[in-house]
């Protein structure tokens, strides 16, 4: 009789412990069952937070059937639960596993920001703080208290940072990405300067990044930046005065109204450069790479003058009587759908 109760109570611990086996094997399978949602799903795990309150917040939001599954999952496999802080990105047909391997490999959701090749230094801070999603520290600086923080105490901001696509985290700042934006200036002034031509009328890379931000400004044509180079190069080099109009606006600050009058052209300021000699103090603009290597490389020929044709490309002539026949033809009578600058540049400069 002991015999048989003893059978019998062994086989029913069996019974229980297979049962409590496929229990919670059906509960870890459904881990990897696919979640539906009708939008992506903005997570955020702070900075210390315990894995059990993370799998109780996915319960909640419902992310997971149920957080003992996840919270037994993480004391079977350790090593998948060492989760970092941040905002993910969960999206419809993710299953809790995969959701939570996000969190334990940092998968961050990214957000992106353009500067757009240019603008101004105004314009990019703007830019910076109109984004939503971006944490703000500089919202209030001074111009002069970010090139402190970027590493260029009493320098002038503008040109100095490179326009481009950021993607930042929702753990990073503005100035995080101000300072990744000038040190990515730093490196590619760098590089470009070092494979520049030889004879340049530059003192340094700073002088090239001026011209570099008047390139940038004068022609959105991609063609044509080695050629308006090759103008300016040319005027440096007979000691002639670059007269070129972006930098007499650069110089007019908020009295710009979109047209320049004879009177602006006769005022003296350290941007005109229709009355001083030589290049402007600072840049005007954020030059891309691509005119930073134009005004390094500029395209060889005689042309000491351009006028814009109305349809975003220039009419370069060698002399001032075929430029002013060409002003004459593009300036004196301008179509009716005139501009200075192809339309999808975005950096139209009507002159």
């Amino acid at each position: 009789m002991l015999k048989k109760l003893l059978i019998a109570t062994v086989f029913a611990t069996v019974l229980v412990a297979a049962g409590t086996a496929l229990w919670v094997w059906q509960g870890l399978e459904t881990l990897s069952t696919p979640v539906v949602m009708d939008e992506p799903v903005l997570f955020d795990v702070p900075g210390g937070s315990a894995f059990s309150d993370v799998a109780r917040r996915m319960e909640a939001e419902g992310l997971v059937e149920s957080s003992l599954w996840l919270r037994l999952y993480a004391r079977l496999f350790p090593e998948q639960a060492r989760i970092k802080a941040g905002e993910y990105e969960f999206t419809d047909g993710m299953s809790a596993e995969t959701m939570l391997a996000k969190i334990v490999d940092g998968d961050t959701k990214h957000w992106s920001l353009q500067f757009i090749e240019g603008w101004t230094f105004a314009e990019m801070r703007a830019a910076l703080a109109a984004n939503e999603r971006l944490q703000k520290l500089t919202t209030q600086w001074s111009d002069a208290r970010i090139m402190e923080a970027v590493g260029a105490e009493g320098e002038h901001p503008e040109g100095r940072f490179f326009p481009d696509t950021y993607l930042f985290n929702a753990s990073e700042t503005d100035l995080d990405l101000l300072r990744r934006s000038f040190q990515r200036m730093e490196d590619v002034l760098a590089t470009e300067w070092e494979s520049r031509q030889e004879g340049l009328p530059y003192d340094g890379p700073y002088e090239a990044l001026i011209m570099a931000s008047i390139v940038e400004r004068e022609t959105g044509a991609a063609h044509e930046r080695e050629q308006v180079a090759g103008v300016f190069v040319r005027r440096l080099q007979k000691g002639m005065r670059l007269q070129t109009d972006p930098t007499v606006i650069y110089g007019m600050g908020d009295s710009y109204k979109g047209r320049i009058g004879s009177r602006d052209l006769r005022k003296h300021t350290p941007y005109n450069t229709y009355r001083i000699d030589g290049l402007p103090p600072t840049p005007i603009a954020l030059p891309g790479r691509e005119a930073i290597h134009a005004a390094l490389h500029p395209q060889p020929g005689k042309a000491l003058y351009f006028v814009a044709r109305g349809d975003g490309t220039h009419k370069f002539s060698a002399t001032l009587a075929e430029h002013q026949k060409a002003v004459r033809a593009f300036q004196l009578n301008r179509r009716s759908d005139y501009r200075s600058s192809p339309a999808v540049s975005g950096k139209e400069v009507k002159k």
